[in-house]
């Protein structure tokens, strides 16, 4: 009996044991498991956001230093050279896109102004010239603006790529244009006239030396026209300007078949000679033999303030008497 009771309560202590160890290492258990979550959920809160930075108060001192800063820079740009590269860069990409343009696109600019400049005759002064060809400009480009890509190929002559080059050329680059394709038309100068003389004095007229001119030589003084020579001048002299004139319309009357007949006579009647833009020294009594199917002018009265500014050596005076005869 005594073996018999020892063994139950050795049994109840035994199992009573097993039961507590069980449990408390499921709660240790449980308490690791809790403590990985725990640092695997401030590891993710951590890292969910990695451009965070920490927010830092600055002092008035130093927010004040930082606005003088920041004062001190902007104050240290270079304005001026900022807009100088500006400038510079507008220009560089005008004058690339004018260099982008065909070459047959810039050929048929110059030939239809060419052929507008023609329309306007012989006489036409530099505010007609201006005139015409800014028309002229208007028209090409609300011409170019009409074409559209639904439009046949017959009718249209240019691509719709080249067709926006040119609008774009025309409407906003036009003075690098007319650069490009050699067009140049002086600025109208208008210069005021002093009158200085007293009261009742009358102008002297210019006076032709030599014997009087006919009037079939249509002698206009202060004038010079162009025209190629029939005649070199520099080595031809005349006594007056009615021998000029005679001489001009001899060679027209005796000239060979298929040579040229002088229809125009020039003159040099200063005595200190004349004033010529070529290379050559011009002197009294030259007379200058010339041939043109459309006589036209190349000075008139006064050389242009403009002209003078750009030819120091040139008088205020056209000194050439110049006339057309009928060939």
């Amino acid at each position: 009996m005594a073996r018999g009771e020892w063994g139950y309560q050795g049994r109840g202590k035994w199992g009573c044991s097993y039961k507590r160890t069980t449990l408390i290492v499921c709660l240790i258990n449980i308490v690791v498991a809790l403590f990985v979550l725990r640092s695997l959920y401030a590891s993710l809160y951590i890292y969910s956001d990695p451009y965070s930075r920490p927010v830092v108060n600055y002092t008035p001192d130093q927010i004040r230093m930082m606005e003088e800063s920041i004062q001190i820079r902007r104050a240290a740009e270079p304005l001026e050279l900022l807009k100088l590269v500006k400038k510079l860069e507008k220009e560089l990409s005008s004058e690339v896109m004018i260099s982008e343009l065909p070459q047959h696109l810039k050929q048929s600019i110059a030939d239809e102004v060419v052929q507008r400049l023609k329309t306007l005759g012989a006489r036409a002064n530099i505010s007609e010239q201006r005139e015409a060809v800014e028309r002229w400009r208007m028209e090409k480009l609300n011409q170019t603006k009409q074409l559209t890509p639904e439009r046949d190929n017959a009718v249209s002559t240019i691509s719709r790529e080249e067709a926006d080059m040119l609008v774009r050329a025309l409407e906003s680059n036009w003075a690098v244009v007319s650069e490009e394709i050699g067009l140049w038309i002086p600025p109208e100068a208008i210069n005021k006239e002093h009158d200085d003389k007293p009261e009742g004095e009358e102008e002297e007229e210019d006076i032709l030396p030599g014997r009087p001119v006919p009037a079939e030589c249509h002698a206009e003084l202060h004038t010079d026209y162009g025209g190629a020579a029939v005649r070199w001048g520099l080595t031809f002299h005349k006594e007056s300007a009615a021998d000029c004139c005679q001489a001009c319309l001899d060679q027209a009357k005796h000239a060979k078949p298929g040579e040229r007949k002088c229809n125009i006579w020039v003159y040099c009647p200063s005595e200190g000679g004349c004033y010529s833009p070529d290379i050559y020294q011009h002197r009294n009594q030259e007379c200058w033999l010339k041939f043109a199917e459309k006589p036209k002018v190349n000075f008139k009265d006064k050389y242009s303030e403009s002209y003078r500014n750009s030819h120091p050596t040139a008088p205020l005076i056209v000194p050439w008497v110049s006339g057309v005869v009928s060939a």
